[in-house]
């Protein structure tokens, strides 16, 4: 049993239109302590997308550098990011190995 409990967009939000390889979403961690996180994921994949985004665009510098997210995981999937935060639980704080910024008050 996970000391934590996470709420996904792809699955809340239009859960039969996401590309579990090749997209991101949002998604919020609960700790049974009280504390909560809202974290930006990418899949690999949605990185060269971006990437190609940009510079068909003109962002960025035409695809010169990107801005990441919090997070970055294989697939969409509930038991691919169980699996993340449980592991990055055990490592430490998710703010000491993610950013400050992830923390909601």
């Amino acid at each position: 049993m996970n000391d934590f409990t996470l709420w996904l967009e792809f699955e809340k939000v239009d859960p039969d239109n996401w590309n579990i390889n090749n997209d991101f979403c949002n998604i919020q961690v609960e700790l049974k302590d009280g504390r909560k996180y809202g974290i930006n994921v990418w899949t690999y994949e949605f990185l060269k997308t971006a990437v190609e985004y940009d510079k068909t665009n003109g962002n960025h510098l035409d695809g010169l550098y990107i801005i990441p997210p919090d997070l970055f995981v294989k697939e969409l999937t509930r038991s691919c990011i169980e699996k993340t935060i449980e592991d990055l639980l055990k490592i430490d704080k998710l703010e000491a190995i993610l950013k400050s910024s992830i923390i909601i008050d």
